[in-house]
């Protein structure tokens, strides 16, 4: 007997066939080397600092350039071409402007500021509205004056979707407030402020939580332990560690004493 549905029906019929075979074959979706990388659950990048860098092309360098540039608001730049995270290559002199840098080095933090991706734009001059060049860009390098903290030089690199860059990613430390060790009155001895991956461009994290709440006195944590991307490679040894909860200050000890 022919049995003939509605349109809806059908429609609903093919929903759960999809769910099922979506479900099912999910493992072998995420080992396809060509479908696109996503956080999938993981820390992405807040969008409230998403921001264009602005920049204009600078046709030398050297250290008169570089003053000049810096004494009228602008900071020597250049952008390099990596896609192994290891060489450089297609260098392009830039400068961008000096309170934009400094605006986000500010609100981000510098080690936040150099995890994070950029879209940069090229133009003829500040205030134009064409654009020569549009790439998205990592801050690779940034060199501040040691006594006002002013941006002085920054290196970026292109970050493609293809691209594998080299990457210092912040560490930010979770439980202080419920940790077994930190209760006792021990204290956290913190090793490592960042930790270096080589990260698909699309799937930079922009810092990496490290959970404290079971932490007790003697224990640690290592790389190792840190819950990244699959994605992701560490670039130093898993058994490196990054920080571990030590006994009492010897000035508590003699205070209870």
């Amino acid at each position: 007997m022919l049995i003939h549905r509605s349109p809806l029906a059908k429609t609903l019929n093919l929903c759960l066939r999809l769910r099922f075979f979506s479900q099912s074959a999910a493992a072998v979706i995420q080992e396809d080397p060509l479908a696109p990388l996503s956080y999938d659950g993981f820390t992405r990048p807040d969008p409230k600092y998403a921001e264009t860098i602005l920049a204009i092309p600078r046709t030398s360098s050297g250290t008169k350039i570089s003053k000049l540039e810096r004494k009228v608001g602008r900071v020597p730049s250049i952008v390099f071409e990596q896609d192994d995270g290891q060489h450089g290559g297609n260098k392009l002199l830039i400068s961008v402007q000096t309170n934009q840098i400094r605006k986000l080095v500010n609100h981000l933090g510098r080690s936040f500021f150099l995890s994070r991706l950029f879209d940069l734009e090229v133009r003829p001059e500040f205030g134009s509205g064409d654009v020569i060049e549009k790439v998205r860009v990592l801050p690779r390098l940034l060199h501040l004056h040691s006594g006002t903290d002013a941006p002085l030089n920054v290196t970026f690199l292109r970050a493609p979707s293809h691209a594998l860059l080299k990457v210092n990613v912040p560490l930010v430390f979770r439980g202080e407030d419920v940790s077994p060790g930190l209760r006792k009155g021990s204290y956290l001895n913190t090793i490592k402020r960042t930790v270096k991956f080589i990260c698909p461009a699309d799937i930079i994290p922009p810092y990496i939580d490290v959970d404290l709440s079971e932490l007790d006195v003697g224990q640690k944590i290592v790389m190792g332990d840190l819950k990244v991307h699959p994605a992701l490679k560490l670039v130093q040894s898993k058994d490196e560690p990054v920080c571990k909860i030590t006994g009492a200050r010897a000035s508590d000890q003699k205070k209870s004493k």
